[in-house]
């Protein structure tokens, strides 16, 4: 992990912990001037000092290089055109831990995909529904002289909603892919905060 992404993870881990920064640096065997500047980005830490933090704040800050980083994020994403949240659930359980990018972004994939999935076991059960309301619907609108290509389009009309989601899904999971590889913030529209 690189700064300033390695000082923000600090930061949080020391305010989860509820340590002061002259805690976590007397833990550390470090001056508390140290810490200060490592939470702020402007050094990065030596080994052992790295090691210290990790174990004061149960944390592996382990030499996962940005090329592994890079990778993972761009499976995570690229996930979102699935609706399956065991790809994106299994990759942050296990690296949310190395990486503070892939924590974040972990986070907004899980509630894109939670959202997603909710929108589509609305429509799944919308159309579940549609074939056993169809033929009384079909029988009612033929009484009243309602021409059947309008009632064909109606049909047409209730599968839209899913094709949308697809097609927003795939959208969603390559533009964030590529915005993760540029290392431009991620954007998940429609999305509700299930994870935090």
């Amino acid at each position: 992990m690189n700064q300033p992404d390695l000082g923000l993870k600090v930061a949080e881990l020391r305010q989860q912990k509820a340590l002061t920064q002259e805690q976590l640096a007397e833990k550390c065997e470090v001056s508390t001037r140290t810490i200060q500047r490592i939470e702020s980005g402007e050094v990065d830490p030596r080994a052992y000092t790295l090691q210290c933090l990790g174990e004061a704040l149960d944390f592996d800050f382990g030499e996962d290089t940005s090329q592994s980083e890079s990778f993972w994020l761009v499976v995570m994403h690229l996930s979102s055109i699935l609706p399956t949240l065991i790809i994106p659930l299994f990759i942050w359980s296990w690296k949310k831990r190395q990486s503070f990018k892939i924590n974040e972004q972990g986070r907004d994939v899980l509630n894109f995909q939670i959202t997603m999935m909710l929108l589509l076991f609305l429509g799944g059960f919308l159309l579940t529904f549609l074939p056993v309301a169809l033929p009384s619907l079909g029988k009612a609108l033929d009484d009243m002289g309602v021409n059947m290509v309008l009632f064909q389009f109606m049909v047409l009309c209730a599968t839209a909603p899913m094709v949308l989601i697809g097609i927003f899904c795939t959208y969603q999971g390559v533009v964030n892919a590529m915005r993760a590889l540029l290392d431009k913030p991620v954007r998940y529209q429609l999305s509700l905060p299930f994870v935090k």
